[in-house]
């Protein structure tokens, strides 16, 4: 029985969090836009947070995937940062975000300016990894995305299988990069 399997898988719902933050003039890049940057540090917190509170402890970003940007972000602008498991490996997370913005002093609906994927690796004390309750989807929603999340995860392994084969036969044939 693997390490996974004896752990109690966790809904959904359970480490679903949302980071809320108003922009300010620091948070501007040349275009006197939200500096994309700033999104992405966003992102990666909220989903952090996610990632911890699902597998009970430390988790690191391993990769981000399709960061998204929909929309541009003002000053002003009160930004939300949505983010939940979608699915679990072993060790590792898939979290998916969706980012929101409204205007700070109206009432009109957020609207979504952003979206990515993040993987995250549990790891214990001594960095090493360790095994993360399986998540368990709870809405049709939530199914859908885990059936999404497998197949990003089957094209991460397919690409990086295929780029690691693409240098050994170049190192076999002597060309150096």
């Amino acid at each position: 029985m693997t390490d996974q399997a004896m752990l109690e898988g966790k809904p959904t719902s359970a480490s679903r969090t949302t980071l809320s933050h108003i922009m300010t003039g620091s948070d501007t890049n040349l275009l006197g836009t939200v500096h994309g940057g700033v999104i992405m540090k966003l992102v990666d917190d909220a989903a952090g947070a996610v990632a911890g509170r699902h597998s009970g402890g430390p988790a690191v970003t391993a990769s981000m995937d399709e960061m998204v940007f929909l929309e541009p972000v003002r000053v002003g602008d009160l930004v939300h940062v949505k983010a939940q498991v979608n699915w679990t490996g072993r060790s590792s997370m898939e979290v998916g975000v969706r980012v929101l913005a409204e205007r700070w002093n109206e009432s009109t609906p957020a609207t979504q300016v952003g979206s990515a994927y993040l993987v995250f690796a549990a790891v214990d004390a001594d960095g090493k990894p360790r095994p993360v309750p399986p998540v368990v989807p709870e809405t049709e929603r939530d199914k859908r995305r885990y059936q999404e999340a497998q197949i990003r995860r089957t094209h991460r392994l397919a690409r990086r299988r295929a780029i690691r084969e693409l240098r050994e036969r170049r190192t076999a044939e002597g060309i150096e990069d």
